[in-house]
């Protein structure tokens, strides 16, 4: 690896650990010092608005419905999430954000907000582009290597 090449890795490394370790810190100073960040992640996958099936939430949160059980089992118990039978089909149970869950839900995403809004600001047009083709690209290598080492929960 040639200098930049290691100054690159070196900041993305930063880049990720600092968002990790800012978000479960913040987590742990609020209101919501009850919740980790994998938790964080499903009451995002969840959504703030609509009550979704386990299966369309497992989905979009790319794990088991298993491990979504789990998961909301222990949201329920804190007060984050409800469970619903479905009117139509009372063996399909959907989820939904409490009040305390989309509460919790809003302020999470406001960190997200202020750091993509810092990331913009000074960027032309140009640069944002320049920018989202990067991610995109981060993104995708990320996903190839996810699906070439069988990382992605099934």
């Amino acid at each position: 690896m040639n200098e930049l090449e290691s100054h690159v890795n070196d900041l993305l490394l930063e880049i990720f650990e600092n968002i990790l370790v800012t978000e479960q810190k913040a987590l742990r100073r609020g209101s919501f010092s009850d919740l980790s960040i994998a938790e964080m992640h499903t009451l995002e996958g969840i959504g703030l608005y609509d009550a979704h099936t386990m299966s369309e939430t497992a989905a979009r949160l790319a794990i088991t419905t298993g491990t979504l059980t789990v998961a909301v089992d222990k949201l329920v118990r804190k007060g984050y999430v409800e469970r619903l039978r479905d009117e139509a089909d009372r063996r399909v149970v959907r989820v939904r954000l409490t009040r305390k869950g989309k509460i919790a839900y809003r302020l999470h995403m406001k960190y997200h907000t202020l750091l993509v809004e810092r990331l913009l600001l000074p960027l032309d047009a140009t640069g944002r582009r320049t920018l989202v083709e990067t991610l995109e690209t981060i993104d995708a290598f990320v996903r190839e290597q996810s699906r070439r080492y069988n990382l992605t929960e099934e």
